[in-house]
């Protein structure tokens, strides 16, 4: 195993100077992938419906082409999922990844081309491994294996044919890997499909137990729920004791911060390393490039084509929307991306702050919406909204004020939650019956929320506190925003403000 070590160490990090060329000539890379998506693109239907023969400068793409949310490409989707092919993108379409819906779907289907899967997400996995074994060349990376921890899969619900298959991006990618890839992770392919999360996570554990692991890859929020189950099942007291040669954790999708005393007492090690990456359905877009840094390296050379609209901007009917080249530091930024997978200025609903722009670095800075996703269950406010309101229809209650916030894991043995406070008028006839109600809707909602509270796996059952109305108006005063426009926000991914209002409760 050391000599395979060798040679993989050996050719990722042939890869080190294609990165050192986009970081040092980002506009060059820009412009040709520019060039490339609108020659791609100009005999699709979205490209002749939008002029694409008549574009031939950016200025010409942003005048001509509108920026476009997933309800405005929805139609183009649904019509390629159904089987016409050439709308959005010419390569032929049959894979679909599967994320958080808008206020009215449950679930967004993003496609996933070949190209994207070569170019974007594969090429991605491999930059991760380029820049972890450049930054530690002792790395044994390779002498043991790769636990994935994904998704599932599922038959395209438009399309009758078996072909065309969505699920999350992870399980779409994972079922696509080269063998070599295959061979260097864990669990089985079968296992690590298993759409039934209970069963999965016992399969896994069983599965992966007594291999030699040397790097996890997944969110924080399902790998805490497979390692605690791996020490339930063999009694070890921390990991080490099941994979002594762990030593990387590559870790995504939700910010890991919360998360890292209870990582410490699961793996203790001033060893174990922890690498961030910004990876979604509609791309790969980030990779934590230096040691001891919180900041991501835009990666510019992926199929993807970047603008930005500044957040003063956001609410306004025609946003400015810069390009790359125009970004400043420390400003905020909702992110725009053009793509191989047939995504033309689509808003993906991220904010990001530039912290370099030589090379381009970066730090997640939040959603276009207030939300909850310290789980990965993206709840956004309409999900909320709707969640409480038949909370309160079914029990008669009358409502004034709420807002959430996540209660993180406590130790390697708790489970996360959301935590609301909710001020009434009238109070619910049952308050059991108001907290299954909320949970119940938002499970039906928001199929990401209902992926972590299967079974309280990752997500037990929400805590409610049930106030007067008077609770907000106090908060609110002792901040000095009472009145005018200030508003209780409905959703947060910190405890900021609902620690600031739990100690009005019962004053």
């Amino acid at each position: 195993m050391e000599v395979v070590n060798s040679f993989m160490t050996w050719i990722l990090k042939n890869r080190i100077g294609q990165i050192e060329n986009f970081k040092h000539q980002p506009f060059r890379i820009q412009k040709n992938i520019f060039d490339e998506l609108i020659e791609k693109g100009k005999y699709t239907e979205f490209g002749k419906k939008y002029s694409f023969d008549k574009i031939s400068s950016y200025e010409d793409f942003a005048r001509q082409v509108p920026v476009h949310d997933y309800e405005q490409l929805k139609p183009y989707i649904e019509k390629t999922m159904k089987g016409t092919q050439n709308v959005l993108w010419p390569s032929y379409i049959e894979w679909f990844s599967k994320s958080s819906g808008t206020t009215s779907s449950r679930s967004k289907y993003i496609p996933v081309t070949q190209e994207s899967l070569e170019d974007c997400h594969f090429k991605g996995g491999k930059d991760m491994l380029s820049i972890y074994v450049n930054n530690y060349p002792e790395s044994k990376l390779f002498t043991g294996k790769s636990l994935t921890i994904g998704g599932s899969l599922a038959n395209n619900p438009l399309n009758g044919s078996s072909s065309s298959q969505v699920g999350d991006i992870s399980a779409v990618i994972m079922h696509n890997l080269p063998l070599w890839a295959q061979f260097a992770r864990t669990p089985s392919l079968e296992v690590a499909l298993m759409s039934e999360w209970e069963a999965k996570i016992e399969r896994m554990a069983q599965e992966v137990k007594d291999e030699n692991v040397v790097s996890i890859s997944g969110v924080p929020t399902w790998t805490i729920v497979l390692l605690q189950r791996i020490l339930e099942i063999t009694g070890a007291k921390h990991i080490l004791e099941v994979w002594p040669n762990l030593e990387v954790f590559f870790h995504g999708a939700v910010a890991f911060g919360p998360y890292k005393n209870l990582f410490k007492e699961l793996i203790p090690s001033e060893k174990m390393r922890y690498m961030e990456t910004y990876n979604a359905s509609e791309g790969f877009f980030g990779i934590q490039d230096e040691i001891g840094s919180d900041e991501l390296l835009l990666m510019l050379d992926y199929g993807i084509f970047y603008e930005f609209i500044p957040m003063e901007e956001w609410e306004k009917e025609n946003p400015k929307v810069i390009p790359l080249w125009e970004v400043e530091l420390d400003k905020n930024y909702a992110i725009l991306i053009t793509t191989n997978g047939g995504l033309w200025r689509y808003k993906i609903g991220d904010t990001v702050k530039f912290t370099n722009t030589d090379p381009y670095r970066f730090k997640i800075s939040g959603r276009t919406k207030h939300f909850i996703n310290a789980f990965g269950e993206e709840v956004i406010v309409e999900n909320a909204e709707k969640a409480i309101q038949a909370a309160a229809d079914a029990t008669s209650a009358t409502i004034t004020n709420f807002t959430a916030a996540p209660v993180y894991f406590g130790d390697s043995k708790s489970k996360g939650a959301h935590e609301w406070v909710v001020g009434f008028q009238t109070f619910p006839n049952d308050k059991d019956r108001f907290c299954q109600v909320l949970d119940d809707t938002l499970r039906e909602i928001n199929s990401d929320y209902d992926a972590k509270r299967y079974k309280d796996l990752a997500l037990s059952s929400p805590k409610i506190h049930f106030v007067q109305a008077g609770v907000f108006q106090e908060w609110l005063k002792s901040k000095g925003k009472l009145g005018g426009q200030n508003k209780v926000p409905r959703l947060s991914n910190t405890r900021e403000y609902l620690d600031e209002i739990l100690p009005f409760i019962g004053s």
